[in-house]
This record gives C-alpha cells, structure tokens and sequence, in this order.
C-alpha cells in the first residue's frame, strides 16, 4: 500500500535517525521573488532629459495628468487633506467620499454554501490526516537548517547583552528617566575630583555603547547577509519598473489622446445634436405655451361675443375649458392670477343670463297667439338653454315653466271674456264693469259658445305645453344615453387596463434583466406617440397655421337630433348622475301634468263663477248635456294630449251633474206624484207617440225617438199598447210613466258620469210608483184622493196589468245601466231584484184580491144553499151572473192564461165553499134525490162557466165537492 504513493516516507538504509526526502532542486528550493512596480518615480539624475516628466502649470493647468490619481499607497493612506485617518481598508484606500453600501447581489453568480464543498471536505479529510501524521513522524534535519538554527541562537546570545531598554519601542533620549539610565550623571558630575579614574570610566562606557553598536550592526548586517539575494533582486527590478512604468504612462498617454478624438468626432457632436434638439423642443413648448396664452388671453372677448348671440352653451364650454386649462398647462402664470377668478364670476352672471332668457323665451312661448299650429317656437334657441343650464346643474328651471303657465292660463280666460263680451251688444260693459258680471249677463248659448272657445284654446295651450315639454325631455334623455354610454366605455377601458397590466409586469422583468424594450417587442406594438395637445379654447382664427388642431379621429362629444329636427352636440362635461336626470324627466312629465290640472282648475272656477246665481241648476235636459258633452270631451281630449287624468273638472261636472239629477228626478217624481193623485184608474187611449216610443224600445234601444212631423192625417190612438205582440191595458199614467223611464236611460247615455246616480233616482221613482198604486188601489186610497165611489175588480185588473208592463221593461232597463256601469258598481243593480220582487208580490196581492172578493161571495150565497127544487137554484143562478161579470171586467183586461188562472183559483174556492155547505146538509153522492138536484145545479154552474170566452177548455173537476166514502 505504501509502494503505490511515491510521496510516502520511506526510512532510509543509511540513516538511522531519518527518513528518506525528496531531494529538492536548489534553484527551486526559495521561490524567486516577483519583481513589483515601482510606485516611486525615478531618481533625477544629471541628464535633464532623464528626469521625470514634471507638469507644467502653464501648459498642463485644464489637462488631465498622471499626478492627478493616487497611484502611489502610501500617499493614499497617509493623504494630509484627510481629517483623521481612516481605519477601514476602502476609506484609507478610495477616500471620504466612498461609501459603503449593499451590493445587489448578481443574477449570474449562484449563491455558494457549505453544501458544494462537501464532497471536497469528503475526500480531503483523509489526505489531511496522512499529512499531518508524516509530518508530526518525519523532523527536518536538513544542515542548512541546523546551520541557520545555531547562527539564530549565537546571534540572539549576543543580543542579550545589549540591555533591554535599547529595544523598547517608546525609547527616547529627551525622555529624562531614559537618558538618566543610559549616560549616569554620576560618570560626569565627579569628574572634576576624581581625576584620571573617572575618566577611565567614561570611556569605558563609552566602549560599551560601541560595543553594542557593534552588536547590533553585525546582527543587522547578518540579516542583510541572509536576505541579501532579494534585496540585489529588488534593486535590479527597480529600472526594469521604472522603464516598464514608463512604457505603460506612454501607453496611457496615447489611449487618452485617442479617447479625446473619440470624444470630439463621436460624442460631442452627437451630444451637440441632442442638446440643440432639446433646445428646440423647449423653443416649441414655449412657443405653444405663448400661443396658449394669447388665446386664453382671448377669452374673455370670445365669451362676450358668444352671449351677444346666446351662446350659452359654448361660452360655458369655452370658459370650462379656459379653467382647465389655466390650473393643468398655465398654472403659476403671473398674468393670469385673477383671470380664473374672473371667469367664474362671469359663469355665475351666464347662470343669471339663462334663467332670464329661459323666463323670457317661455313667456314668449306661452303668450304666443293661439292657433292651430302647436310647433315648438325657436327650437334651437330652446335646445341651447337647457343644454347651459343642465351644464350649470340648474335643474329646477322648469318651475320658471311652470309659473308662466298659470298666469297664461289666467290671461287666456280673462282674454276670451273679453272679446266674448265686446261682441254681444246687449252687456253695456260701461255700467258693468267686473269682468264676472259680464260674464253672469250672457244667456246660454251665448255662455256656452264661450265656454267651447276657452277649452278650444286650453287644447292648443296643452299641446304647445307638450311640444316644448317633449322637445326638453329628450335633451335630457340624450344626456343620459350619453352618461351611460361613457359609463360603458370605462368598463372596457378598465377591463383592457386589466389586460395591459400583465404587459406592463412583463416589460418590467424584461428591463430588470437587462433586455430593451425593442428586443422584446416589435416597432408596430410599441405605444404611438401622443399626438398633439387639443387646443383648449376655440381660436378666434381656427383656419390658422399657427393653432394647435385637434387629432383626427379623437371627439369630445356625440351628435343626436331632436324631435323637432335639431341637431345637438352632447358633450361630455355633463356631470349629472343618472338619477338626477331620471328625476328631471319625471318633473318634467309631472310638469306636464301640472298643466293639465291647471287648466282644468282654471275652467272649474270659470264654472263656479257663473253656477253662483243656480244658473247651471236651471238648464233643462237638452242644455245641460250639451254642456256635460263639451266638458267631457274637453276631458278625453286632455287626457289624450297629457297622459293623465285630471279630476278637478270632472269632480265639478259630477257635482253639477248630481245638482242636475237631483233637480231632474225631483221634476219627474212630483210630476208622477202629481198624475198618481189624478188617475182615475180607467183604461186610457194609447197615442201613437206612446206606440212608436214603446216600438223603438222593441228594436233593442232604449232611447226617445225624435218627434216626427205632424202628418195630413193624424193617426188615431189604439185601446190597447200593444208590446212585443201583446196587448197590455194601461192607464194614463203608467204611459207618462214609460216616458219617464226612458228619459231617465236616455239622459245616463248622454251623460255617462251620472250613470249610478240615475239608477239610484230611477229605483225609488219606481218603488214610489209601486207603493203609491198599492195606497191608491188595492188600499183604497182613490176613494179619497180621486173621489172614486168603489175600486172595482176592473181597477184592480187594469192596475195589475199596468204593473206587469213595468215589470216587462225593468230586464231592458237593467240591462241598459249594466252596459254603462263598472264591474266593481254591479252591487248597485240589486236594486232592480228588490223592485221586481216588489212588483211581482203586488200582482200577486191583486190576483189574491180578486180571489178573496169572490170567497167572500161564495161564503155569503152558498151558506143559504137549500137543495131543492125548481133546478137551478136562485143561489147557482146569482153564482154564475156573478161569475160572468168578473169575467167580463178582467178578460179584456188581462191574457187569457192569466184569466184562467184567475178562474181556477175562483173555482177551488167555490168548490171549498160548496164542499162545506154539502157536508153540513148531508148530502152525500149516493144517487138518490138530493144528489141529483146537487147536480143539476153543478151541471149548471159548470156549463155557465165553460160558455165564457176563453173559458171553454178550463178543467173545473168538480168531483171533489163530495167527500170520499170511507
């Protein structure tokens, strides 16, 4: 193992006491010293042209030289300019000025740890246990060495002797203690008395110090001896420095030369460029910053020329854009100190301007002359208003609007009195001076014709008040489609915002390592230079060379038309949020609105000034639905134009119209009240008017048919009124009454609001009319009132029939309120159901009637029934006269079914009657005498009965007047 290390120690055969060692070539056994530059410059010698190349103070004062770095250590670190002296290595070395900072650490370098010199530590430390243990073994015992030992130690005995005070660093013979310890006083001071010995001494000390001088110089001189090779090395290498320094300043001296021609072609010339094209770009800024300046300074006259033309909008915009511009690009400028305060009190008398222009421009909108055409009056001047006061954020402008309106509202109704009254020649306006006296003088349709002229020209006043409306609102819209169409385009951009800053990291680490940034993009993906600035105010020359145009495809604003036709710029200096402008819209409709409800107030008081004497409550039917029509349509008519109803006028119709019911239904029902306590209960001729009235109803209408004229020949009334192919006996009164009935129907379609008011009048004229006849007939009132000397079974059958025919009309008239009336009203249609219930049990309270007169007859003959002869009896024939003349008061009367009805209860009642007298005589039907005389005068009665006209086919059945045998 120890043959394959060549290195390895060996014992030697001839030495007992060593180990084999590698024999060591002497001219490599001391490395030979490196020779180092000269930092000293060389000694001046005799040759002046052999001394250093000094600098010259005249010649070299501005020119960079050798002499002006540190080159020279020693001079660095003992600089006298310094302070103090430094002890850090880079302070000593670079001076003051450096300092020390963090290095950033290089992205090319790895970080170096323990961890990359494991291995080497791993196959080392093995080699570094061998070595140290041969070199604790193997002991040099080289004679050169011992030689070097020996003179170490004789030369370190001799230096010994030389006493220890001479070696101390801080020896110093001005210090008193030391010189005392070197040269004794005592050797001087008693020199004198001591004679020669003292003398003696003195030299002897003398030869002491030589004697140590002698020591250390051949100590020192040993030293040199031993070093004496690199010293001679050093010296010789000195010249070689000096030349090799002298070659490197020529070296240098050429490089800088070079580097100054360099400079002057390559760098000052460029340098000269850049610095002459940052001169002219100054130049350029200033320019356009002189010329901003003289157009801002033009500002001021620019804004008085465009309000000279109600230019609201662009002043506005001109002065915005003149404040921008003085706090961005002309801020700190002396001259413009007060110019910002100055245009902002111009802005505020602009803000007084427009609401004078627009208080103006609606007066003379709204007091324009009155005609057809409804066309919006100076749009564009109407446009450039509110577009300036939506700049200026004077939002509550339309209640100037609105102010104007009412008082032409006013004006309208003042005029149209006023040319209304100097018309009419009968109103002396000298002696009648109020306006509203005037007015009360007129008859109706003098009145009425007014009335149409005021709500003709409420309707025109409303559509022009739309127009102007309609033509503000959809500026405001334009305003808010603008705001949510930027509001859009900041979401894209903040989205592509969101793209770039990915961009924007990449290009970051790409400059962080190193990169340009067109190595890492092309020339067609860097960002385009800014173009130039947007002049900031509009130049009073805009066709001139030296103004700053606006790029091309860049805007500020976006074009719209208006209804009317107008072409409006929206900027985008609007700050109005969306709600605000929503709520403008809608006060502007409201506006709208607004109208409306004034010229229906103002034509409710116009209305209340002529109701003050009851002149509206005198109208008749005819007059007081022409009216009704007229405001309706006024209505409708307004309703069409502002979208909303208004309930002002139709409230003073409906109050009217309730006055008008009232009085109506009061006429009718004294007029009815009147016929009833004059009706004699007869049978009345029916006119042909009542005929052709009751005909028109048939055909599915219930409406008065207007009066034909008077005929060559008049045609003759009929007995009877003949409805729907039935005949029906009626009184004078039920056919008045009809008449009635369709004046109310009539009156409701020609004034719809009333509709449920009529029903209501209607109802209790109709429950009047069924109550009263029941008083008057089946109560016996017209014995007092008419002076009637009985009621008849006539009477009662014509009442009835006169009943049944109202009954007949109530499901047509039922039918007619229920087309006029809301769902949510059906409740009041009940009434009708009550009313035929009513009349339907007071036909029955007749019918019972008719029955009961005859029970109380048969009662009162058939309790004196005797069965005997002759045959018939005197009872049977009284029984059947009776019968035959109720048959003859009711057949014309009434229909045949109900007249056999009648009868039917007549014959269960005779038969009632008969049963019981039979049972109290005792005769039974057994066929012996009685029972035949029975019937023979039951054969009579029925056969009596039967030969009545319509009577023929009546089922009598009177096999139940005898009892049933057990």
């Amino acid at each position: 193992m120890a043959s394959s290390h060549s290195s390895s120690p060996v014992p030697q055969p001839n030495s007992s006491d060593a180990f084999f060692k590698k024999e060591m070539d002497p001219t490599k056994r001391f490395r030979p010293v490196q020779s180092l530059p000269d930092v000293c410059p060389k000694e001046p010698t005799g040759d002046p042209h052999a001394s250093c190349d000094s600098p010259s103070l005249v010649v070299d004062q501005h020119r960079w030289t050798i002499y002006h770095s540190k080159v020279n250590l020693p001079a660095a670190l003992n600089d006298p300019r310094l302070a103090k002296r430094e002890s850090d290595f880079f302070t000593k070395t670079w001076g003051v000025d450096f300092v020390d900072t963090e290095v950033t650490p290089s992205f090319y370098l790895p970080q170096i740890t323990k961890e990359h010199f494991a291995l080497y530590q791993q196959e080392i430390t093995p080699r570094e246990k061998v070595h140290e243990r041969c070199k604790n073994i193997c002991t040099s015992k080289d004679p050169f060495e011992r030689t070097l030992l020996h003179t170490h130690d004789k030369s370190r005995t001799d230096l010994e002797q030389v006493p220890k005070i001479f070696m101390k660093p801080d020896f110093a013979l001005e210090d008193s203690l030391t010189f005392n310890a070197v040269l004794p006083w005592s050797h001087f001071s008693t020199a004198a008395g001591k004679g020669n010995r003292d003398a003696a001494s003195s030299r002897l000390l003398q030869e002491k110090l030589s004697h140590y001088l002698d020591i250390v110089e051949v100590n020192i001189a040993h030293q040199i001896s031993l070093r004496s090779e690199a010293f001679f090395h050093a010296m010789t290498s000195q010249h070689e420095l000096q030349d090799y320094l002298r070659k490197t300043s020529q070296a240098v001296k050429l490089l800088r030369e070079r580097i100054s021609q360099i400079d002057k072609v390559m760098c000052e010339g460029s340098l000269r460029v850049l610095r002459l094209s940052l001169t002219r770009n100054n130049c350029i800024k200033a320019y356009n910053k002189l010329k901003l300046m003289a157009t801002v300074h033009q500002t001021q006259p620019t804004v008085q020329l465009l309000l000279s033309t109600s230019e609201f909008v662009g002043a506005l915009d001109l002065i915005a854009t003149t404040q921008e511009v003085l706090q961005q690009e002309l801020q700190g400028i002396h001259s413009f100190r007060h110019l910002g305060s100055q245009l902002c009190e111009l802005e505020k008398l602009i803000d007084k301007m427009m609401i004078a222009e627009f208080s103006t421009y609606a007066r003379s909108d709204l007091n324009r002359p009155l005609e057809e055409e409804c066309q919006v009056l100076e749009e564009e001047r109407l446009v450039s208003l509110v577009f300036g006061l939506l700049k200026q954020r004077k939002l509550n402008f339309y209640e100037i609007y609105g102010d104007e309106m009412i008082i032409t509202a006013k004006n309208i109704i003042k005029q149209c009195v006023v040319d209304t009254v100097s018309q009419i020649e009968e109103i002396d306006t000298e002696v009648v001076v109020k306006l509203a006296d005037q007015m009360r003088m007129m008859n109706f349709p003098q009145w009425f014709d007014l009335l149409k002229n005021i709500f003709s020209k409420f309707t025109i006043f409303l559509k022009r008040i739309k127009a102007t409306l309609t033509t503000i609102r959809s500026v405001v819209f334009l305003v808010l489609d603008k705001n949510q169409k930027s509001k859009e385009l900041e979401d894209t951009l903040q989205k592509s915002s969101a793209k770039e800053s990915s961009l924007d990291t990449e290009v970051a680490y790409l400059t962080h390592e190193g990169m340009f940034l067109s190595d890492a993009f092309g020339e067609g993906e860097l960002p385009a230079e800014p173009g130039p600035p947007r002049n900031p105010s509009p130049s009073s020359e805009p066709c001139s060379t030296d103004s700053v145009s606006e790029p091309e495809g860049t805007t500020d604003s976006s074009s719209s038309v208006t209804p009317g036709g107008v072409e409006m710029l929206v900027s985008d200096d609007m700050k109005l949020t969306d709600l605000e402008l929503v709520r403008l819209a809608n006060n502007l409709q409201e506006l709208l609105y607004n109208a409306s409800d004034i010229c229906h107030d103002r034509s409710v008081k116009f209305l209340m000034a002529r109701a003050k004497d009851g002149f509206l409550e005198k109208l008749n039917s005819t007059e007081f639905v022409a009216l009704s029509r007229l405001m309706e349509n006024f209505i409708l008519e307004t309703e069409q134009i502002c979208g909303r109803k208004s309930m002002s006028l139709r409230g003073a119709l409906q109050s009217q119209a309730n006055r008008f019911v009232n009085r109506f239904h009061e006429e009718r029902k004294t007029k009815l009240s009147l016929l009833l306590d004059n009706e004699r209960w007869k049978q009345a001729e029916v006119p042909a008017e009542f005929q052709d009235l009751v005909d028109s109803v048939s055909d599915g209408r219930i409406s008065l048919p207007e009066k034909k004229p008077a005929a060559a020949e008049e045609r003759k009334p009929t007995e009877f009124l003949i409805v729907e192919g039935q005949k029906y006996a009626t009184v004078g009164t039920v056919l008045l009454l009809i008449r009635i009935i369709l004046e109310y129907c009539q009156c409701v379609d020609n004034i719809p609001s009333i509709t449920t008011d009529m029903l209501t009048r209607l109802s209790d004229l109709l429950k009047y009319f069924n109550s009263r006849s029941c008083q008057l007939v089946l109560g016996a009132g017209a014995l007092q009132v008419v002076g009637l000397k009985t009621i008849t079974t006539k009477n009662l059958a014509l009442s009835s029939r006169c009943l049944q025919l109202i009954v007949h009309y109530i499901p047509m008239i039922r039918a007619h309120f229920e087309a006029r009336l809301q769902p949510k009203q059906f409740s009041v249609l009940r009434h009708f159901d009550h009313i035929t219930k009513d009349y339907h049990d007071h036909i029955a309270e007749i019918s019972a009637k008719l029955v009961a007169i005859m029970d109380s007859l048969f009662d009162k003959l058939l309790s004196k029934y005797e069965v005997k002869a002759p045959v018939p009896s005197a009872c049977f024939r009284n029984i059947c006269k009776q019968m035959a003349k109720m048959h003859e008061a009711i057949c014309d009367l009434l229909p045949e079914e109900q007249t056999q009805m009648l009868f039917l209860r007549i014959n269960a009642s005779y038969k009632l009657h008969l049963k019981r007298q039979l049972a109290h005589l005792n005769v039974v039907n057994d066929g012996g005498p009685l029972n035949g005389l029975v019937t023979s005068d039951v054969a009579f009665y029925t056969g009596n009965l039967q030969a009545l006209k319509g009577l023929n086919n009546l089922d009598l059945n009177m096999a139940e007047i005898w009892e049933q045998k057990r």
